[in-house]
């Protein structure tokens, strides 16, 4: 089922989107290792089915300076919503975070987008959205990013933090494409529509309760963003 059908479709189906409701947060440690840096600003790139949530997340994360949402995978002619739909471009839904490493780091990141912002044992879909475009996906900036993210995967797995197998893609950045101006702050801007407040705003709740100490209660969204 789209995202757009499911929209359509929800308030007539109330009983059988509960099927698909946003779990509850998954408590993790952090990891192990983590990314060190001094730069005043770093970028890192995640996919977990639709932005929409995830961009969400981490904008009400502190020490985030902005998360826009976008494609990642794939080429640049194809980085348009309805043909990376076709999930034929390589193309997976994405969330490019730029952070400040002072505030907030990337290991710490990563504790989030597993624990809150997606479910990573889903193979090639995310709730109702299936696909590859909607795969949980680490697309990594830096060869420190890469083995932080591979050895935090294999630290979950071995502590056995899900019941099944996490199947998260780890690969290189080879571009990032903004999505459409629509698509931005999707979350913030239409709180009460049916596919946000089933899926969206429980991770933001997720996060403030499982988190607090990095969440913040005013997002940083892409129209205010700086820097």
């Amino acid at each position: 089922m789209t995202r757009k059908l499911f929209t359509i479709i929800a308030l007539a189906m109330a009983a059988s989107t509960l099927a698909f409701a946003a779990e509850k947060a998954v408590p993790l440690p952090p990891p192990a290792q983590d990314v060190t840096s001094t730069a005043p600003a770093e970028t890192a790139v995640f996919a977990g089915g639709c932005f929409w949530g995830v961009q969400a997340v981490f904008q009400h994360t502190k020490g985030v300076l902005s998360a826009v949402s976008g494609y990642a995978g794939g080429d640049q002619a194809s980085a348009h919503y309805e043909v990376v739909g076709s999930g034929l471009t390589g193309h997976a839904e994405s969330v490019l975070v730029r952070y400040d490493p002072k505030q907030v780091s990337y290991g710490q990141l990563l504790q989030i987008f597993f624990s809150v912002a997606h479910d990573p044992t889903q193979l090639n879909r995310q709730g109702p959205d299936t696909g590859p475009q909607y795969r949980s996906a680490i697309f990594y900036t830096t060869p420190q990013q890469q083995d932080v993210a591979q050895k935090y995967i294999a630290q979950l797995g071995a502590a056995k933090a899900y019941p099944n197998k996490i199947v998260t893609q780890v690969a290189p950045l080879k571009g990032f494409y903004p999505a459409e101006a629509y698509h931005q702050d999707y979350a913030t801007r239409h709180p009460g529509a049916p596919y946000i407040a089933t899926f969206d705003l429980p991770k933001i709740a997720n996060l403030k309760a499982s988190m607090p100490q990095l969440y913040r209660d005013t997002p940083v969204l892409v129209s205010q963003a700086k820097g």
